[in-house]
């Protein structure tokens, strides 16, 4: 199929459907998953989509999916990166860690590291270390998120800056070698953005499919990100322009080496 009948009939879907996955046009159109991706950059840099988690959608309707949903969106890869992302952790250290689906999994890796201290403004972490051999959590008072489990607003930032800790935890909606780490909710940017003020270091949590997804409000920029943690399914382009735009180190599951391949392979 030629790649101006498969724009054609991905502008059919999105307009039947206003938002479709990778998965779904990967199949509808019976092409692979790299196909869907460089069609969907080149409708993204024509402005007939913009790229979200997961897919794209339709510009005008763009929008973060329910935080329900995505606790079940590629949650194996997920559960990988809490994993690799709580191993990097030793007793006596502490952390902020940020509200979202991939940072609640990596709560309960954490709660396995004794003697950790943990600062969040996320309910679901809180539970997750509470009792825990890390000593549980200390949770931001503010305002309850009304679409998700988390406080935000002034007082939640007023309490972050009562604090100066090791690393800031954080799980944007994408990651992007322009845009930087994005939120798609303008205060729960300002919640992380407040983490990495007060934080000597910052380690973002993020699967493949959310690098080189922007959104709308921005975190930080790439220069910031200390340690990006993902897993298999991060594109070894994509990873090397993160590189590139400032990303100092990145980690994962699987060999050590292949992240050290992508290290080297931002100086070609």
């Amino acid at each position: 199929m030629w790649a101006q009948d498969r724009h054609q009939r991905i502008r059919n879907l999105l307009h039947a459907r206003t938002r479709v996955t990778t998965e779904e046009i990967a199949r509808e159109l019976s092409v692979s998953r790299e196909t869907v991706r460089r069609d969907l950059l080149e409708l993204e840099a024509a402005g007939e989509l913009m790229r979200v988690h997961g897919g794209a959608m339709l510009p005008a309707a763009a929008a973060e999916e329910p935080f329900t949903a995505r606790l079940t969106r590629n949650r194996p890869q997920k559960q990988e990166i809490a994993r690799a992302a709580a191993a990097l952790f030793r007793p006596g250290q502490s952390c902020f860690i940020d509200a979202g689906t991939t940072t609640a999994l990596f709560a309960e890796q954490l709660a396995q590291v004794p003697d950790v201290t943990v600062v969040t403004n996320s309910i679901d972490v809180a539970m997750a270390l509470r009792g825990s051999a890390a000593g549980g959590a200390h949770l931001l008072g503010g305002e309850l998120a009304r679409e998700v489990p988390a406080t935000l607003g002034a007082r939640t930032l007023a309490e972050i800056a009562r604090f100066q800790l090791d690393v800031a935890v954080l799980s944007p909606v994408g990651l992007h070698p322009q845009q930087g780490a994005m939120d798609f909710e303008i205060a729960e940017a300002e919640v992380a953005a407040a983490m990495i003020r007060h934080a000597h270091s910052v380690m973002m949590l993020a699967d493949g499919s959310k690098l080189g997804i922007g959104s709308r409000a921005q975190i930080c920029p790439c220069g910031r990100v200390d340690t990006l943690v993902t897993d298999r399914s991060a594109e070894p382009e994509t990873v090397k322009a993160l590189l590139r735009a400032g990303v100092r180190d990145v980690a994962g599951v699987g060999p050590r080496a292949a992240a050290e391949n992508f290290i080297r392979a931002a100086g070609d």
